[in-house]
């Protein structure tokens, strides 16, 4: 297996007081850190820690995770989509060092992979957002926390003082309480703010309904903490649609990107757009970067995959913002046909909760792993020397 990023770090208090500080691992360290904290002889794919982790979590949190909007089309193509494209090689054109790094909004990354926002991971594991946002620290990537998570923007910080993190945004009806999550992320040193589009009302999660699905006992929306928003109020069918529905703002409009870009200094990121014409007005509107995304397959069932709908995007924003993907990327080689398509970066939010759910921290660590070892070892047999050498014409389509 690929030898780990030498800026994977390791944990170690400190000698007087208890502040946590973070050391570059050396060659003995890796090996050390891989054996104890890391590998695992039966864990080598994205859908090993699926398979481990998935059963490890209670019906309704299981359920809750993996689920998609009505018949679940969407959430099958995302992966399924994938499948179809095939990848052209090179050959008699190999690198002895392949370069994975790039940039996100000017902040220098590790690897094209980046954790997306996912709520309440306290449910997955008792590391929760602090040791997905540690494992990501140690990757040198990036992760959006969002909204809804079950551990304060504060708390992750602390947890991750040196990791590169964003803040996922629902606006709230009450604007007042969206404000106050913004400037709390700016004092915590989060590097942008990535505004949900794509919920005008909220996907029905069939088995969400049928599960009655509420928080966990012990577990709160933390950035709330003991106020009105910070948990669920449930009498029949899911508690979050009935939450989004009382205090989320589901008459957004374009005018409220003007209005987020006016009272924030940080860059903001429009995640859910899936056409052409809105990535388009999202330039218009002042967006510093696209994340194209369908929520996972959770809100509007019979969209198109992700990765369908990323070449008319990235046609139309011709390198002018950023552009991101998200929605069923499980393989090194799936990260390498979104870059090849025109992606700056993917996120993966199921896989990090499976890395999650399987081993905390370490789980998750491991699936950062895994990715990277993948899309090192495609770049390797692709005749590719970086990330960015990748084209449009390195993919085509199966068409039977």
């Amino acid at each position: 297996m690929a030898t780990i990023l030498l800026s994977v770090v390791v944990f170690v208090t400190a000698l007087h007081g208890s502040a946590t500080q973070y050391l570059p691992l050396n060659n003995q360290d890796i090996t050390h850190a891989r054996r104890h904290a890391i590998d695992n002889i039966t864990v080598v794919t994205v859908d090993d820690l699926r398979q481990l982790g998935v059963p490890r979590l209670n019906r309704s949190v299981r359920d809750y995770y993996e689920s998609g909007a009505d018949q679940e089309q969407t959430l099958s193509e995302n992966v399924a989509a994938f499948k179809r494209l095939r990848l052209r090689y090179r050959v008699l054109n190999t690198a002895h060092h392949r370069v994975l790094e790039t940039t996100l909004l000017r902040h220098p990354v590790a690897m094209p992979v980046g954790i997306a926002p996912s709520a309440m991971q306290l449910m997955a594991h008792p590391d929760g957002e602090i040791g997905t946002a540690r494992a990501s620290q140690a990757f040198g990537t990036v992760m959006i926390l969002s909204t809804l998570s079950s551990t304060s923007i504060e708390n992750v910080r602390r947890g991750a003082p040196h990791a590169l993190l964003w803040l996922q945004l629902y606006v709230f009806k009450n604007r007042s309480v969206t404000i106050e999550l913004i400037r709390r992320a700016e004092r915590a040193g989060y590097a942008a703010l990535v505004l949900t589009v794509d919920t005008p009302a909220w996907g029905q999660r069939i088995v969400d309904v049928r599960n009655a699905f509420t928080i966990p006992k012990g577990i709160t929306i933390a950035n709330f903490q003991n106020s009105m928003y910070d948990h669920f109020d449930i009498t029949k069918g899911s508690g979050l649609t009935k939450y989004t529905n009382d205090f989320f703002d589901q008459s957004l409009t374009w005018d409220d990107v003007t209005w987020l870009k006016r009272i924030t200094r940080l860059p903001v990121v429009l995640k859910g757009i899936i056409t052409a014409e809105d990535a388009l007005i999202a330039i218009a509107r002042g967006a510093n970067a696209i994340l194209v995304s369908n929520h996972g397959g959770r809100q509007l069932d019979g969209s198109p995959s992700t990765i369908e709908a990323l070449p008319e995007i990235v046609a139309a924003v011709q390198g002018r913002i950023e552009v991101y993907l998200d929605s069923g990327v499980r393989t090194g080689t799936d990260v390498i046909k979104a870059l090849a398509l025109g992606a700056r970066a993917v996120f993966v939010g199921r896989p990090a909760l499976w890395g999650l759910a399987y081993n905390g921290m370490s789980g998750v660590m491991k699936m950062l792993d895994i990715f990277r070892t993948e899309i090192d070892r495609a770049l390797t047999l692709m005749g590719r020397r970086s990330v960015h050498d990748l084209q449009p014409q390195d993919v085509v389509r199966q068409e039977h």
